[in-house]
């Protein structure tokens, strides 16, 4: 029976090298120092609202008013609006809206964009900033002083004239109000506003606002554009911007909902 010490030998040393394969391995996976990778928070939304539905029907009588001036048939079709092209709706929607009145036209323009990271470090709603901010860059907006008054005058036709100027339309101040493009404290988690008045060749001068702001992980762009069908009519600036913040604040609240 002298063979049986060396078969047990042997086992032991099969047993050894296996446990300690084990050993080493399970002391590579938990190697002190070793960084820990957690995925960024999701956005808040998963998915959009349909964008030719956000709109009150109230709403658009009121800044769309040569719609009223059309047959009944043909006032459901412009109130409903024409949804942008897209490909992906949780991830962009848009909707378009006109009317053509004896006094002026009226555009106005709505984009959602729900923004997604891919990146496992930057979280939605950071992505989501960093498209906000470039949207805010390609605006150009005036400088501001550190009591939050536009400095300066911008080049081309945005609206900054210097802060002394009051005349409707001007873009510039009416009754202590700031007309100029500007950061919007109130709205979203991030917002601003651009003004800018365009000609249009020979026919009158149209004025576009829009407001673009953030919510999390969407951003929400609002245009609205006035063209009077006078030359010598420029839109008002004061009236433009009043509705078209008083639109982005009722689609931020909806949105939160």
């Amino acid at each position: 029976m002298a063979y049986v010490p060396g078969v047990a030998l042997v086992a032991a040393l099969v047993v050894g090298c296996t446990a300690g394969s084990g050993t080493d391995g399970s002391a590579a996976d938990s190697k002190p120092g070793s960084p820990t990778v957690s995925a960024a928070p999701p956005g808040k939304y998963r998915t959009l609202p349909s964008a030719c539905r956000s709109v009150a029907r109230d709403t658009l009588r009121d800044l769309l008013p040569g719609i009223a001036q059309l047959p009944e048939q043909q006032q459901e079709q412009a109130y409903g609006g024409t949804p942008a092209v897209t490909y992906d709706t949780d991830r962009r929607v848009g909707c378009r809206w006109s009317s053509e009145a004896t006094d002026a036209s009226h555009k106005l323009v709505l984009d959602y964009e729900r923004v997604v990271s891919y990146d496992p470090a930057v979280s939605d709603d950071d992505r989501a900033d960093a498209v906000y901010e470039q949207k805010k860059a390609a605006a150009r907006l005036p400088a501001a002083t550190s009591t939050g008054a536009s400095t300066g005058a911008t080049t081309g036709t945005r609206s900054s004239p210097p802060a002394s100027s009051t005349s409707p339309g001007s873009g510039g101040t009416d009754g202590g109000t700031d007309l100029r493009p500007r950061v919007l404290d109130d709205l979203g988690d991030a917002a601003f506003l651009d003004d800018l008045l365009t000609p249009a060749g020979s026919t009158a001068q149209h004025r576009t606002v829009s407001v673009v702001f953030r919510t999390s992980n969407v951003v929400v762009t609002v245009q609205y554009t006035e063209q009077p069908a006078f030359t010598s009519v420029v839109p008002d600036s004061a009236e433009l911007q009043e509705k078209t913040q008083a639109l982005a604040r009722k689609l931020a609240q909806r949105i939160s909902e």
